[in-house]
């Protein structure tokens, strides 16, 4: 990352530009070996296995960190035995200090519980974007600063960018694996801090380099779901474990009941398996669940495509607008939005809701239904220029002509 980048204020708003897609990276490898000590996060995994070995070939002083952060059952992503052996391994290997480090109750309290909460009512939450909002790029940012790191690498696909207005997250090289979704709340302060050696390669590639390398997670497979969530157990004991899962009704639209289902905090706008039969034979989808009254509303496909998403929240990468004054210049910034990890974006404008305070998506096309709680992010090119979350959906629009 560029000095430059580095000092650059923060300016309101995203702007960013028509040239956003091809912002030179500003920070990539970190090949710079003057600048200080690097604790580098490793998952146990080929992508920041690689991460800490590129860092070293750049000179860098680096010490590897696996955070142990969920202490019951797990059979994926970096809470297991095997992945914090893997990532001590793999330190041993390239002759590096290697340190754990027990975040579990501040991700318990900042993850867990609200995942739970979530559900409890009726919404779809995504805890790896909470886990990198409040454990990977908070608490561990602060133990780095107490132990006297200069910067944090991972093994995240994604770049940082240097842009007049400092640094920004954008997309990886490569799209299939492309994390800018999950990282898109990364404030500046965080960025010109963070490096992201992987973000210019494809995930073949790494693997290739961590074959050369004679790594033991060259062939690894990436993790797929919820940490903290057994492929055994599943969501459901999990959740049971926790708060009561309790039955409801089925309704459509129009206040008819159409059968039950067995537990309505299992249930997720969108949904299409698990409602029962329609009657007529047609599919029927999930468009609202109200867990106060224990009700699911459902329709039709053609229900779920909506012109609008309302928003619970939202903030410019750049920083929250100011005022109304800033409105009429920042909504007009036509942007893509992308609503999961791995979604494909879609035409948009983010503009000041019509009825009440706050922000809407206004697709370019109608688009379907998007979950209470999902992480909604805007882009322009491959630059991350805002984000925020889904707010429960409204009633049925009327058919798109």
């Amino acid at each position: 990352m560029t000095a430059d980048a580095r000092s650059a204020p923060a300016t309101g708003g995203p702007e960013v530009a028509a040239d956003a897609g091809s912002a030179p990276a500003s920070g990539g490898s970190g090949a710079d070996p003057g600048r200080g000590r690097v604790l580098v996060a490793m998952s146990g995994g080929v992508d920041s296995s690689v991460a800490a070995a590129r860092l070293l070939d750049a000179g860098r002083e680096v010490v590897g960190v696996t955070m142990k952060l969920w202490g019951g059952p797990s059979d994926t992503g970096c809470c297991s035995v095997a992945d914090v052996d893997d990532a001590r391994w793999v330190a041993d290997r390239l002759g590096i200090e290697h340190h754990v480090f027990n975040f579990g109750d501040h991700f318990q309290r900042r993850v867990v519980d609200p995942y739970v909460a979530d559900h409890a009512a009726g919404r779809t939450p995504n805890p790896c974007v909470e886990c990198n909002r409040h454990v990977k790029f908070d608490r561990l940012l602060r133990r780095a600063d107490a132990l006297g790191f200069d910067e944090v690498a991972t093994g995240h696909h994604a770049r940082v960018v240097s842009t007049p207005s400092g640094p920004r997250l954008a997309r990886g090289a490569d799209r299939a694996k492309d994390q800018s979704y999950v990282l898109h709340m990364l404030a500046p302060s965080v960025l010109a801090r963070l490096l992201l050696p992987v973000g210019e390669t494809t995930k073949d590639e790494v693997r290739a380099e961590a074959r050369a390398r004679g790594l033991v997670t060259a062939a690894k497979p990436d993790s797929q779901d919820v940490c903290f969530i057994t492929s055994a157990a599943g969501r459901r004991a999990f959740l049971g474990d926790r708060i009561p899962l309790r039955p409801g009704r089925v309704m459509d639209a129009a206040g008819r009941q159409r059968g039950r289902v067995d537990a309505v905090e299992l249930v997720t706008v969108g949904q299409r398996r698990g409602l029962g039969p329609s009657g007529d034979g047609s599919p029927r989808y999930v468009l609202d669940v109200d867990t106060e009254s224990l009700t699911v509303t459902v329709g039709a496909r053609a229900d779920l495509e909506r012109h609008r998403t309302p928003l619970e929240s939202w903030d410019w990468t750049d920083g929250p607008v100011a005022g109304p004054a800033q409105v009429q210049v920042q909504v007009q910034v036509q942007v893509q939005v992308q609503t999961s990890a791995h979604g494909t974006p879609a035409d948009a404008r983010i503009e000041e809701a019509p009825d009440q305070p706050g922000w809407v998506v206004a697709w370019d096309r109608p688009h379907r239904i998007v979950a209470p709680g999902q992480s909604v992010v805007a882009y322009v090119g491959d630059m991350v220029v805002g984000g925020g979350i889904a707010a429960r959906p409204g009633p049925v629009e009327a058919p798109a002509r």
